[in-house]
């Protein structure tokens, strides 16, 4: 038996994100069959680096499979052929068995992209605010973020977690030009953690909480405390880290 990493990106506007569900299209079903139809393996079951919402994208995804069946230097062009549209293989490699697409991540990063004006040509991928905001104010609180931390007050409940410690190490709001996007990076993140975040931080940027309220939000360990959950569209894994990964 031999395992291999696979490095993918993919739009999952038409995903009901990544894990496998009933009654329901996912990124991971797509990589599965597409896998098996080329090895001709029905044993695939590939284990990704962890769980993206509905609707979240992912410019960098690593996942993980086994098999008993040669893997040709070709593969990740020619699991290009069968996969749809908008999910691509970027490369594979192999890895030791006991090397771990979710478990080994050292850190993962992510981008939430924020409009102020209507563009028809970014409404798929942005969420659209119609008034000004306070990004400086919004910096500001984010730096609340940095460190090792319990962030249950930003986690969906009865996760199967063992705590909700996430050691934060980047956190903050970039202008590129009419997009606004909050960059954020830690060695693991929560459920719904990201989306907890910016919607917490925008109410920082509209003025209904300051940066001490937010710091009390953290403090809190109460999901209640923390502001709505941001749409996934614009929400976008950007980066996966291995210590025996290259770029």
């Amino acid at each position: 038996m031999r395992r291999y990493f696979v490095e993918i990106a993919y739009d999952g506007s038409n995903y009901h994100g990544w894990q496998i569900q009933p009654n329901a299209i996912t990124v991971q079903q797509m990589v599965n069959e597409a896998i098996s139809r080329i090895l001709q393996d029905k044993s695939i079951n590939v284990v990704g680096c962890g769980r993206t919402d509905t609707g979240v994208h992912a410019s960098q995804y690593f996942c993980h499979f086994e098999t008993k069946k040669p893997v040709r230097e070709d593969f990740a062009f020619r699991l290009n052929a069968v996969l749809p549209d908008d999910i691509v293989s970027r490369r594979h490699f192999e890895v030791d068995l006991n090397q771990h697409a979710r478990f080994d991540a050292s850190s993962r990063a992510y981008q939430y992209h924020v409009i102020n004006v209507p563009n028809p040509f970014k409404r798929q991928y942005t969420y659209l605010i119609r008034h000004d905001l306070d990004f400086e104010g919004m910096n500001l609180a984010a730096q609340s973020l940095i460190g090792e931390k319990d962030f249950t007050s930003f986690s969906k409940v009865h996760t199967d977690t063992l705590n909700n410690n996430c050691h934060v190490t980047f956190a903050k709001w970039r202008n590129d030009k009419d997009t606004w996007v909050f960059e954020i990076k830690a060695n693991r993140f929560l459920r719904n953690m990201v989306r907890a975040v910016v919607g917490t931080l925008l109410e920082v940027g509209s003025g209904k909480m300051n940066g001490q309220d937010f710091e009390n939000v953290i403090h809190a360990k109460d999901r209640c405390a923390a502001g709505k959950s941001v749409p996934g569209n614009a929400l976008f894994l950007t980066q996966i880290k291995y210590p025996f990964v290259h770029e």
